[in-house]
């Protein structure tokens, strides 16, 4: 049976998603249906989260194109199988996951652009690579990325913008990120249901350069177009007040910290209920 989905965002929000991204209440119920049909029927082995605003997802990344959002869902739910390293045993109190949080990796703001995109800073190199494994580094983003989808719904009509703060970065932090992991990661990040807007790098010292080619090289053509680099003021300033350690007075870093841990741990039981739904996709 078709999971019925409930029209709970303000109007504004399905207004936008209808200049945007073609969305109408017809083509939403139709898509929802032979999405839905088609993992029933052809794909029984590739579960979703019991969550029909995961199907709205990834058709609004689509633009409604429903064998475009097939093909996504395959391989995010792939990717998901593929990689337990980033997505098993994801409890917010294990000691290797409890420290990243403390650090503040993955530090989505509070407040919405003057656009409605999600802004999210990724401090790449808070972490010490002596220290902490990449994997977990990427284990503890997704786990904050994946609250934040669960939590709001706007963001799968207006987008991310991603913001990697690259302020110390060194040697180790880029021996991290082998080629091999690098596309992983280009990856995963193409195929979440999320519309990724830009993706700014900022504070970045000039020998970044040669990580970054290294990325660009596993993007899609809309990817690279969306890399920005920024030597001093953010690009993404003209549109939000960012933290202080950015130039902006909004939330500091250890405010957004602190908030994003409580989120993640209060939140316990639903990264383990994902943690099953992750082990039977395949």
């Amino acid at each position: 049976m078709t999971q019925k989905y409930m029209a709970l965002l303000h109007e504004t929000c399905y207004h936008y998603a209808e200049e945007h991204l073609g969305e109408t209440a017809a083509r939403r119920n139709a898509g929802i249906a032979e999405i839905e049909q088609w993992l029933q029927n052809e794909r029984p082995n590739i579960v979703l989260p019991n969550d029909v605003r995961y199907v709205v997802y990834f058709l609004r990344t689509t633009k409604f194109d429903v064998n475009k959002a097939k093909r996504k869902i395959q391989m995010y739910c792939k990717i998901r199988s593929a990689r337990i390293e980033w997505f098993k045993n994801r409890n917010p109190f294990l000691p290797e996951v409890l420290e990243l949080l403390d650090i503040g990796i993955f530090l989505p703001l509070r407040e919405k652009d003057e656009l409605n995109r999600q802004v999210v800073i990724i401090r790449t190199a808070a972490h010490n690579p002596k220290c902490h494994s990449q994997d977990n580094v990427f284990k503890v983003d997704k786990m904050i990325l994946d609250l934040l989808l669960y939590l709001d719904e706007t963001i799968s009509i207006y987008g991310i913008v991603a913001i990697f703060d690259m302020k110390n970065v060194t040697l180790g932090h880029a021996l991290q990120l082998p080629p091999s992991l690098v596309k992983r990661t280009v990856e995963s990040w193409e195929n979440y249901p999320c519309r990724p807007q830009l993706l700014e790098f900022v504070n970045a010292p000039i020998h970044v350069n040669v990580i970054l080619n290294v990325f660009r090289s596993f993007m899609s053509a809309k990817m690279k177009s969306r890399v920005k680099i920024s030597r001093r003021d953010t690009y993404v300033s003209k549109y939000i007040n960012l933290p202080p350690e950015l130039g902006g007075t909004g939330e500091s870093y250890h405010d957004l910290t602190m908030y994003w841990k409580q989120q993640v741990q209060e939140h316990a039981v639903w990264f383990a209920e994902t943690d099953q739904n992750n082990q039977r996709t395949s």
